[in-house]
């Protein structure tokens, strides 16, 4: 068992290296939406969180881990968005996928989240997302309808994900 996960983990890193830096807006907004899959994770506070939870909120979900550089860029972002959108109904759900807790702790003290991380430390999410690379957001509306898809991040990413969450929010 150890050793297909420890060889899933590494198809996964080799998979992601390859795709980060690179942009793929793989959903339309408000064309094309699929539904997200569903999922119930154990927080990195010690609760669970389900994206049903959310439903009639606009959401996004990051998969990261603390291995991805583009992902540390990424924290201060999402906590300026979750400040600036939370209280018209925007929430994240940030999915980590280190199989060390201390890991994903560690990543956590240097870049704090005023956000819920998920830990996802099997790697369960990430196939049923079709996640390619790190990180790899999705941005849900209040229906559960995936209704884009990012991967990777840098500060030239920033003006267009904040649009695109302005514009769900218009549309909620």
């Amino acid at each position: 068992m150890y050793a297909a996960l420890t060889h899933r983990r590494h198809t996964f890193r080799r998979m992601t290296s390859l795709a980060l830096g690179a942009t793929a807006l793989a959903f339309a907004m408000g064309s094309m939406a699929a539904p997200a899959p569903a999922f119930t994770l154990p927080t990195a506070a010690g609760a669970n969180i389900s994206l049903s939870d959310h439903k009639g909120k606009i959401v996004y979900v990051d998969f990261w881990a603390s291995w991805c550089g583009p992902c540390r860029q990424s924290f201060p972002w999402m906590n300026e968005m979750l400040g600036k959108y939370q209280a018209q109904g925007f929430e994240i759900i940030a999915v980590n996928l280190d199989a060390a807790r201390a890991d994903a702790d560690h990543f956590l003290a240097d870049n704090p989240a005023s956000f819920t991380v998920a830990l996802d430390p099997l790697a369960n999410m990430p196939p049923q997302y079709g996640v390619k690379g790190m990180p790899t957001s999705y941005l849900i509306d209040g229906n559960g309808e995936i209704i884009m898809q990012h991967t990777g991040f840098n500060d030239s990413h920033k003006a267009d994900l904040e649009a695109a969450i302005q514009k769900a929010l218009a549309s909620k």
